[in-house]
């Protein structure tokens, strides 16, 4: 056992009280810097590539640099408990800045308001801390077990211990970051490669079905797009020069089976919340009750609900509708909001994918339906699109974070160690919520919006007629089917985000590594946990690659 002069600020074995917190002056201070370039990685790469990459690792690795520096102040950064907390921050405040702030708020003004910029970015605030607070409430629950895949969680936290632990874990992990990395330059979504070696099979499945089912309709042909180049394997499925995404019967096929799906999960959601038990934590095997569960739920959308309200009286749309529809867009709107939170976090929890903005159309395009005016229309949708990214990338944190406390073998330890990440996760929100609203307008006036801005405010305009309604309720169904067939899976909320974000290589890339993962288990049990640490580092390499490529390339982009 070490001393107290000499303390191993790298252990994992440390009580309640030793866990470093949030608010201690040498982690603020570093949360916050990191937190300001988290946010300006955020929005720059929002705007120039319409993505924000997860910054998490960079920040670990961030911190695990600055605490082997020989400069004695510096080794409180040995903790891999501050580490994560680091970690945690910058992960927020890109995402938040990003999908959470920038985006939504550029949605009214691309449709030429301006003067609803700033009240509709006090509103997606309130909704991302609603988000955040939601999942903190819910994280290690029957719904969203703390032993779920949560894939950038793990990529986290294995990349975090594999410094501590050495050995054949780091060597491991280094030979999937080396696989993530190369991969990726050849056009190999190794991400998705590394998730499918320890998430689970059938939602990975599911995914990469979905996405080789969209990658063949919308290239009529069998297309692998690796090398810089298209290689045809077979072509003209549906006869020469067929367009199948130019009808609706196909272009809103991934939005119906994912309404389909996404209704049947929130019916199974429901089932799960009123069921009758003991109303406690299934035995002791979540550190979240199903009372603490419901009661998170239910405050939750009342807070939307809330903010729905605020919404309709800061930015005006209340005068553009009746009594009777202004209360349906108050209901709907935070049901979309927490719905669309909801359904995000089950494909983030099984895939690290998170469908936000094709989520967010779906709401947009029954709002639609519905028969709002086109402003109250643009702040549903903006609203909506605030709710999700938050609440998976938290999660992603809290993930990492479980691991490196010991996988909740110390209750009391893990309890507090997330409250601190859950401080670390508000100071980037704020963070990136003063950078967002000093920089905005200097995005917004150089036409520098979010990319998906521009399809949401075209959606609007083009309207959606009843042929629309038609396929989008056709294509319910078979989703439907598929999530009731597929139980806990969630094999239809995966296999409806394989269609909305999906593509040939990526489904190829998916059920290749899953079948990889079949023969090496099922020849040698151990190879799983093999499988499992080269998964996190392919999973980390190609977050790096992408993470690095984007923002050395952010000169290049006009």
């Amino acid at each position: 056992m070490v001393s107290n002069t000499k303390k191993d600020y790298t252990q994992m074995h440390i009580k309640a009280s030793e866990h470093p917190k949030a608010y201690s002056p040498y982690i603020l201070i570093l949360n916050i810097v990191m937190s300001v370039l988290g946010a300006i990685i955020g929005l720059e790469l929002i705007v120039r590539t319409g993505v924000a990459p997860n910054t998490s690792i960079v920040g670990a690795l961030f911190a695990i640099i600055i605490s082997r520096l020989p400069i004695a102040f510096l080794k409180k950064y040995q903790s891999i408990h501050c580490q994560n907390m680091i970690q945690t921050s910058i992960s927020g405040a890109t995402f938040s800045a990003a999908n959470c702030f920038l985006l939504p708020i550029g949605i009214p003004v691309i449709m030429g308001r301006m003067d609803l910029m700033y009240p509709m970015l006090v509103g997606v605030f309130l909704a991302t801390i609603i988000d955040a607070t939601i999942l903190y409430k819910t994280f290690d629950s029957e719904m969203f077990p703390a032993e779920g895949a949560w894939p950038p969680g793990v990529a986290s936290a294995e990349s975090i211990l594999a410094v501590v632990e050495k050995g054949k874990k780091a060597f491991l992990l280094i030979v999937g970051m080396v696989i993530g990395v190369g991969g990726k330059m050849i056009g190999i979504p190794t991400d998705l490669l590394g998730v499918s070696w320890f998430g689970d099979f059938a939602a990975m499945t599911a995914l990469g079905v979905g996405s080789i089912v969209i990658g063949i309709i919308k290239t009529n042909g069998f297309i692998i797009d690796i090398f810089g180049r298209s290689f045809p394997i077979i072509t003209n499925i549906f006869g020469e020069g067929a367009d199948l995404m130019a009808s609706n019967m196909f272009k809103y096929m991934p939005h119906g089976i994912m309404i389909g799906a996404g209704l049947v999960f929130l019916i199974q959601c429901g089932r799960m919340l009123f069921k009758k038990g003991d109303g406690d934590s299934a035995a002791g095997k979540f550190t979240s009750s199903m009372a603490n569960m419901k009661k998170a739920l239910g405050g939750g959308y009342v807070a939307y609900l809330v903010v729905a309200i605020l919404l309709a009286i800061i930015t005006g749309i209340w005068s553009e509708m009746g009594v009777v529809q202004l209360i349906i867009w108050i209901i709907f709107s935070a049901f979309a909001a927490i719905a669309s939170e909801l359904i995000v976090g089950i494909s983030a929890m099984y895939s690290g994918w998170f469908p936000g903005f094709a989520t967010a159309l779906i709401f947009l395009i029954v709002g639609m339906l519905i028969g709002f005016p086109s402003l109250p229309l643009g702040i549903l949708v903006a609203y909506t699109s605030a709710t999700g990214p938050a609440f998976s990338d938290m999660a992603y944190d809290l993930k990492c974070g479980y691991i490196l406390r010991g996988c909740g073998k110390d209750q009391e330890l893990e309890l507090e160690g997330r409250k601190q990440q859950y401080i670390s996760e508000i100071v980037g929100f704020v963070v990136a919520f003063i950078l967002v609203a000093i920089m905005a307008k200097q995005y917004f006036a150089q036409g520098l919006f979010a990319p998906v801005d521009a399809t949401f405010a075209a959606t609007i305009e083009a309207g959606a007629g009843g042929d629309v309604a038609k396929w989008l309720l056709i294509w319910a169904i078979p989703g439907a089917i598929i999530q009731f067939l597929g139980g806990s899976r969630q094999v239809g909320i995966l296999f409806a985000t394989g269609l909305l974000v999906g593509s040939t290589i990526n489904g190829l890339t998916i059920l290749i590594a899953l079948l990889i993962r079949y023969i090496l288990v099922k020849k040698d049990k151990e190879n799983e946990q093999t499988l499992n640490i080269m998964g996190a580092g392919s999973l980390a390499g190609a977050a790096l690659y992408s993470f690095f490529t984007a923002t050395l390339s952010l000169g290049k982009k006009k």
